[in-house]
């Protein structure tokens, strides 16, 4: 929220420049982000009045204009706005003049004809094209009220004010109105706020003349008020109206529609103006929409409702969404003469997701949706409509419409001194609380140290003791707090058995090359649907911010994959990267989805760069099979760990695609992407895998014993097999396994052959057998007889022939 220091100055005494101001209030727990000087940089802009005009000679859309700008004698300014006439009074930078972006006004010709200044718009000395009005938008801004030529324009315009950005969090929504600022400000400083209420004067008529009014359901709306006010004006604010707003990032538009937003930032309650006559009814129907019903909004957008949105009706169809944005039927124009303003409590919820589905987030929404003083909403109302009267020469009705209505009370907190000196760590006196509550505008009565505090209810955000420690905290000052060690027995942090292993293996996978990725949780319907190590179904994000993220992920691959593309864009070819997070999956009729922790990896382009002495090395099935073999054995895993051939994954390559099972449990996959689906993608050729992580924590362990380093020869035998092509190592290494001995420590596969000398269908594997006792050395014969027990099995159980 942008904080005027001028207008604050008004509501309570500040003692400290803005940006000490800044700093203090940072520091009591609402921070500033910035302050802003709208004259930073500017000089030598001064009021002007335009005397005469005249066409330029030379030029079909410049005029020569002759302007008294408190001198002797006017000066002539060549002026090309559309809006320039006689009579005017402007803004004018004097020749030497710095405005906007640091341009120097010089004096000089155009087209032939002297300029000795430039009558300037709003945008031309730093205001934001968001907050000029609307009729000025297109040319040099003219005052509306009489001002002296040659005084200080940047005065005039309220640019020698500073503006606070206060960075307002939900819970301290009592802030989003300047009498909630200024009481945040009095209680920093130990001021007190004062607030003048304009008084306002009824007319004898009395509104239900005008107005009736109906809440269907009071749940929607706690508190809805109307006021209604004849014979108005519509016109442009005054200046002093006009600063306030623009200072505040507001546009003025009329006096009738300023005054609502003035109020809404004076005391954050949100106001609507209907034009009376536009309503066409005189009966007001708070209700829930019906499904389809159309409505166009202020801005000009056409929107079909349904039953969660509020709206208010003229009793037969929606004028209005309530909290949210008026209808365009029934706006302030300037052939309006009677106004029925508007002044209510909504409920949050409804309001947040109507502001979000049609996409209408505002200023009043925006409040409604963090709560208001409800307390506020007459007294806001009465001032509205006392402006109004005042600003557009109109006269107030008798009595205010209130078909429902809260009574805000004070909410009373009973807490120990005791008890907030344990909490904070600190020794504070009673005196010194009880001081801290009456800067904050509390009531307190106390009695033996315990506190009972009334809060008022512009603080709704207090309801329980730990709200009142973070205020005398806040207040006190946290940099005042003493530091102190815990005096307690506390138990020792430390991570979960899971949280080791997930951070165990982060480390493995980077030490392996692999780069850490954060991908979104949130994808497409089919990308999630994609890459599935599991049958389920997806989860749908009720209100997605895009099509692109409506689906909450089952799979880590496809984030992989964008994070892959995002880098081939960009001419980085060779990636190797790795997320582990969590994927989302129900079945059947569960609500709330499955999360399970899951780990993908995706690998592109070479793993070992082309240098004088060795080639460019491109990453292929082996390689990420390594990968994924040597992480899976750092997990000790009870079960081995083998893999097979697969073609369940349709977007995998159906040669290079395997299933990785521990046991008969299948935990993940791996292999490279069906080339069909990397020319739709636009990939390279990449490989991928993907682990259930929680079906590996589960999994059964081994405890790793140490071994003592072996102290006899070891002997090495060598065989070559020929086989079909249809066994795999995978077979081969198993009769290794149960017919091996004790004795065999190793086996390794050195060479495979495939070939003119081979039959067909026919391959050769050789391997390398390593044998060794721990107690003694082995014999030739000991040897000889494991090594044939292992060449009859591979006869046997694989048809091999031994070569």
């Amino acid at each position: 929220m942008d904080v005027s220091y001028d207008w604050l100055k008004e509501l309570v005494n500040i003692p400290v420049s803005p940006e000490e101001l800044a700093d203090k209030v940072s520091r009591t727990g609402i921070e500033v982000d910035d302050v802003k000087h709208p004259d930073a940089g500017l000089k030598k802009i001064v009021v002007g009045k335009v005397l005469a005009i005249k066409p330029h000679p030379n030029s079909d859309h410049l005029n020569l204009c002759q302007v008294d700008v408190g001198e002797d004698e006017p000066r002539q300014i060549v002026c090309g706005a559309p809006n320039v006439a006689a009579g005017q009074t402007v803004i004018v930078a004097l020749p030497g003049a710095r405005i906007a972006d640091n341009v120097k006004i010089k004096k000089g010709k155009m087209r032939g004809e002297e300029s000795l200044g430039m009558i300037c718009a709003l945008q031309e000395i730093g205001f934001n094209e968001n907050v000029v009005p609307k009729a000025y938008l297109n040319g040099i801004y003219v005052f509306n009220e009489p001002l002296k030529p040659g005084t200080d324009a940047l005065a005039a315009l309220g640019m020698h004010d500073a503006v606070l950005d206060f960075e307002i969090t939900p819970n301290r929504a009592d802030a989003l109105g300047m009498r909630g600022v200024a009481w945040e400000v009095g209680a920093t400083y130990d001021e007190k706020p004062h607030f003048e209420e304009k008084p306002l004067t009824e007319g004898d008529r009395p509104v239900a003349d005008y107005l009736s009014a109906e809440v269907k359901d009071a749940q929607d709306a706690p508190s809805y008020q109307l006021r209604v006010i004849d014979h108005v004006t519509i016109k442009e604010s005054p200046l002093w109206l006009q600063r306030r707003l623009w200072n505040a990032g507001v546009r003025p538009i009329n006096n009738i529609v300023d005054i609502t937003n003035f109020i809404m930032l004076a005391y954050g309650q949100p106001l609507h103006a209907f034009d009376y006559a536009k309503l066409g009814s005189q009966h007001i129907e708070v209700r829930r929409a019906r499904n389809g019903e159309p409505l166009t909004t202020l801005d000009g957008g056409e929107h079909e409702l349904d039953d969660s949105d509020i709206v208010i009706t003229n009793g037969q169809v929606p004028v209005a969404l309530a909290g949210v944005m008026g209808g365009l039927d029934s706006e302030i124009s300037e052939t309006t003469t009677t106004v029925v303003v508007e002044a209510a409590s909504f409920n949050p919820v409804n309001v947040r997701k109507t502001a979000l589905k049609y996409n209408l987030r505002s200023e009043a929404s925006s409040r409604f949706e963090k709560g208001i003083n409800l307390a506020d909403i007459n007294r806001a109302l009465d001032a509205a409509v006392a402006w109004m009267s005042d600003l557009g020469g109109g006269q107030a009705a008798k009595g205010t419409v209130s078909p429902t209505a809260v009574d805000a009370k004070d909410v009373v907190v009973d807490i120990s001194l005791d008890h907030i000196n344990h909490v904070l760590g600190t020794t504070l006196s009673q005196d010194q609380v009880t001081r801290i509550f009456q800067q904050l505008g509390f009531g307190v009565e106390v009695a033996d140290g315990l506190f009972a505090v009334a809060i008022p209810p512009r603080r709704w955000d207090i309801h329980i003791k730990a709200d009142l420690v973070e205020e005398v905290a806040r207040i006190y000052g946290f940099d005042n707090l003493p530091s102190t060690l815990p005096t307690t027995t506390m138990t020792i942090g430390e991570y979960t058995p899971a949280q080791k292993r997930i951070r165990r293996t982060r480390h493995l996978l980077e030490g392996l090359g692999l780069n850490q990725a954060i991908t979104y949780g949130l994808t497409t319907e089919q990308a999630a649907t994609r890459f599935k190590l599991q049958p389920g179904e997806p989860t749908q994000v009720d209100s997605p911010m895009t099509k692109d993220h409506a689906v909450l992920r089952m799979n880590m691959v496809t984030g992989l994959l964008d994070v892959i593309k995002y880098n081939q864009a960009r001419k980085e070819t060779d990636v190797a990267i790795y997320e582990q997070g969590r994927i989302f999956t129900k079945t059947g009729d569960q609500v709330r989805p499955t999360e399970i922790e899951y780990l993908g990896g995706a690998i592109t382009g070479h793993v070992a760069a082309k240098n004088w002495h060795q080639a460019a090395r491109s990453v292929d099935f082996f390689y990420v099979k390594g990968i994924v073999t040597h992480l899976l054995a750092d997990y000790s895993l009870a079960e081995p760990v083998h893999f097979a051939a697969t073609q369940a994954v349709s977007e995998l390559h159906p040669g290079q695609a395997a299933d990785i099972l521990v046991g008969t449990q299948r935990v993940g996959f791996l292999g490279r992407l069906h080339p069909a689906f990397e020319h739709e993608q636009h990939l390279p050729a990449t490989f991928v895998f993907e682990l259930d992580l929680d079906a590996l924590f589960a999994a059964p362990r081994q405890e790793k014993i140490a071994q003592p380093a072996p102290k006899f020869p070891a002997v090495t035998r060598d065989i070559a097999l020929q086989v079909a092509d249809t066994v795999t190592n995978a077979e081969v290494m198993q009769i290794f396994q149960q017919h091996g001995g004790a004795y065999l420590k190793d086996v390794t596969l050195f060479d495979v052959y495939a070939g003119s000398h081979m039959a067909p269908g026919q391959k050769s594997l050789a391997y390398t057998l390593t044998y060794r006792r721990d107690d003694q050395t082995l014999t030739e014969e000991e040897v000889t007889q494991a090594f044939d027990r292992v060449k009859a099995a591979l006869e046997s159980d694989l048809g091999a022939i031994i070569r």
